[in-house]
């Protein structure tokens, strides 16, 4: 899990380089301070998600395995509404603004970035789901919280990049 959150932080990084080195560069609208709502109810979901699967951890370590898939799902349902956030923001920008991953730099950058950490919550997602599915048919216990935690650790990733992408695309970007 190390390396490959290594190899995706350096993926990360070049996103990253691209959207700060483009900021101001696209020679026409619509600008990201036109278009961008800063999606502060969103972010705190995916963000509390941090704690409710280290809350999760925690228990599996117990041996709390009903604790353990409470915590879980609230983090599966926690990344599912950020996501859908995601899309309805992206719906806005798309269908009411006109910006499009074509229409001008910004829209390029905007939607490579975002998209790829996306990319990784939807990744995320799907591991969360099936580590439920045989949590709730009672496949999980006390002697898989080591594999637990490791993916736990990618979640943690996909938030601390969140950070990052929020930071330079809803902060420094506008």
């Amino acid at each position: 899990m190390f390396c490959l959150i290594i190899a995706e932080s350096a993926i990360f990084t070049i996103f990253v380089v691209a959207y700060i080195y483009n900021i101001g560069r696209s020679l026409y609208g619509p600008a990201p301070k036109e278009v961008l709502e800063v999606p502060i109810f969103n972010s705190i979901c995916l963000l509390s998600s941090s704690l409710t699967i280290w809350l999760a951890e925690h228990a599996i370590e117990r041996g709390k395995v009903k604790v353990f898939g409470l915590w879980w799902a609230i983090t599966f349902v926690l990344g599912a509404i950020f996501l859908v956030g995601t899309g309805i923001e992206w719906h806005k920008l798309i269908y009411e603004d006109g910006l499009t991953i074509s229409t001008n730099l910004f829209g390029t950058t905007f939607y490579s970035i975002v998209g790829l950490h996306a990319s990784h919550v939807v990744i995320g997602l799907i591991a969360l789901m099936i580590v439920l599915l045989f949590t709730i048919t009672g496949r999980v216990r006390k002697e898989h919280a080591e594999r637990i935690q490791i993916l736990a650790l990618y979640w943690h990733f996909v938030d601390a990049v969140w950070v990052v992408v929020f930071t330079v695309v809803y902060v420094i970007g506008r």
